[in-house]
C-alpha cells in the first residue's frame, strides 16, 4: 500500500539563535492523520523544530512546505492561517481567565456559530472542561490545564496539530488519557508532530519516530516495527 504524499515536508531546515546553529539539515516528513514524534537529548532540536514549523523562529534556510505550500519564514499568524496549531509545554493560558474564555480564544478567526459548534465538541471531547467551564484556569489541576491547552488549539479545527511535552508534569493516569485523546484524533483525521520525552507515551501514541542529535535526523522508523526494541532507540538517543 503506497503511503499517501506527505502533509508536511521538511526539507534541509537550518535554524539558530544567535551565532548557535541548532537543526543542521534536518528533513523528514509527516503524513496525513499519522502521529510522528521527534525523540532526541536536551538540545537536540526537537523543539526548535516545532518553533520553525509554526513560524515563532524563522529558519536560517532549508523548506517547511504544507500540503505543498512554502510556509518557512512567514509569520506564525500566516501559518496559523494556513491550519497549523501548536501546543506549547507551556501552555501560555491565561490564568485569570475561564476556562470557557480560553477556549475562545483559540476560535477567534471564526464565526460565532462555527465557534459555538466546536465549542460544543470540545465539551463532548473533554466533559470535565464542560463541568469546569466557568472557573479560572488557574484553579485546574496540570492534567486539566494541559486539556484546556490542546482543547484551545483544537478550536481553530487544525490540519496539523504540534504538540511539546505533552505529558510535562502530568500524573500516569493523565498521561493515558493524552495518547487517547491522539488515538482518537488520528482517527478523526488530525495529523500529529509531537515531542515527547516520556517515552512510553511516545511509543503508546505515536506512529513513526525520528530521533534528533546535534540537529540532524539519525534514525527513525514504525513504532510497531520497533516493538521490543526500545532499548535500541534509546541508545541511538543518548550515546
Amino acid at each position: 500500500m503506497d503511503m499517501p504524499e506527505p502533509l508536511l515536508k521538511i526539507r534541509d531546515l537550518h535554524v539558530g539563535y544567535g551565532k548557535k546553529p541548532i537543526l543542521r539539515g534536518a528533513s523528514y516528513d509527516v503524513h496525513p492523520g499519522e502521529c510522528l514524534t521527534l525523540l532526541g537529548a536536551n538540545g537536540s532540536g526537537k523543539s526548535t523544530s516545532l518553533n520553525a514549523v509554526c513560524g515563532f523562529v524563522t529558519p536560517t534556510s532549508g523548506s517547511v512546505m504544507l500540503d505543498g505550500i512554502e510556509t518557512a519564514g512567514l509569520p506564525p499568524h500566516k501559518i496559523f492561517a494556513h491550519g497549523i496549531a501548536q501546543v506549547s509545554q507551556a501552555r501560555d493560558l491565561f490564568p485569570d481567565l475561564s476556562v470557557e474564555d480560553n477556549l475562545r480564544l483559540g476560535a477567534m478567526r471564526r464565526g460565532g456559530k462555527q465557534q459555538a459548534q466546536t465549542l460544543s465538541d470540545i465539551y463532548e471531547r473533554f466533559p470535565r472542561l464542560k463541568e469546569r467551564r466557568r472557573q479560572a484556569t488557574r484553579t485546574l489541576s496540570g492534567g486539566e490545564q494541559q486539556m484546556v491547552a490542546i482543547g484551545r488549539a483544537l478550536m481553530s479545527r487544525p490540519r496539523l496539530l504540534l504538540l511539546d511535552e505533552p505529558s510535562g508534569g502530568l500524573s500516569p493516569q493523565f498521561c493515558e488519557e493524552i495518547a487517547q485523546i491522539i488515538d482518537r484524533l488520528k482517527s478523526e483525521g488530525v495529523t500529529l508532530l509531537m515531542v515527547e520525552q516520556n517515552l512510553n507515551l511516545a511509543f503508546r501514541a505515536a506512529d513513526r519516530f525520528i530521533v534528533l542529535r546535534d540537529g540532524q535526523v539519525v534514525d527513525g522508523g514504525d513504532v510497531r516495527a520497533m516493538a521490543g526494541d526500545h532499548d535500541a532507540i534509546v541508545r541511538n538517543i543518548y550515546l
